[in-house]
């Protein structure tokens, strides 16, 4: 089990000194917690998207920075975005972004 931590002052850039790695073309992860559920960090370069997929369980979302938008619209710092069992989206981000997201299983890429 992984020990209990802080991220001090995540909403003003506290995530800033957080170790980021590649995820896919265009977007960094930073993982906080691994398993199910998992808690990480992405961040989004300016143009990069994630391609279309289908979430088997709960996802959330909090945009911390920037904005990325989906096929419901736009979404800027501050919001939260909550992804249904079954809900089906694309995700991309014009400005670049960094977002705090929690997932139960992996989503399943449609395209």
């Amino acid at each position: 089990m992984a020990e209990p931590f802080a991220l001090p002052a995540l909403l003003s850039g506290g995530w800033r000194d957080v170790a980021f790695g590649p995820f896919r073309e265009g977007v960094e992860i930073a993982h906080l917690v691994e398993g199910a559920p998992a808690l990480a960090l992405l961040r989004y370069a300016p143009g990069a998207a994630v391609p279309r997929h289908r979430h088997p369980a709960l996802e959330t979302v909090l945009v911390l920075e920037g904005a990325q938008e989906d096929e419901r619209g736009r979404h800027a710092a501050g919001a939260l975005i909550v992804n249904t069992p079954g809900s089906i989206h694309s995700v991309r981000s014009d400005e670049g972004c960094v977002v705090l997201i929690q997932w139960t299983e992996p989503v399943e890429i449609l395209d």
